[in-house]
């Protein structure tokens, strides 16, 4: 049951970051997004839940990469973030 849980997580994260990719015009690299970490932490509501993070890399040229990362809480992204990069 957990794993079912963590990959359902993990295909929501997959989606919100090809999402945020294409809307910011960025190219997501090697198609997938590698787990980082967890943590238990309350949500506004004060409920529990598991806070995963999640590492892929993407390109503003195409021909450099750049870092990013995607914080989930249960199964709400709570940020994406990208390191800073060329923009076209």
């Amino acid at each position: 049951m957990y794993w079912q849980s963590a990959q359902k997580v993990k295909e929501i994260a997959w989606s919100a970051t090809q999402r945020h990719c294409r809307d910011m015009d960025l190219q997501m690299l090697d198609g997938y997004i590698a787990f980082s970490s967890f943590a238990l932490k309350k949500d506004n509501r004060s409920q529990w839940h598991i806070a995963r993070t999640y590492l892929f890399e993407f390109s503003s040229t195409g021909a450099e990469r750049y870092n990013g990362n995607i914080s989930m809480l249960g199964r709400r992204v709570q940020s994406i973030q990208l390191d800073p990069h060329r923009i076209q």
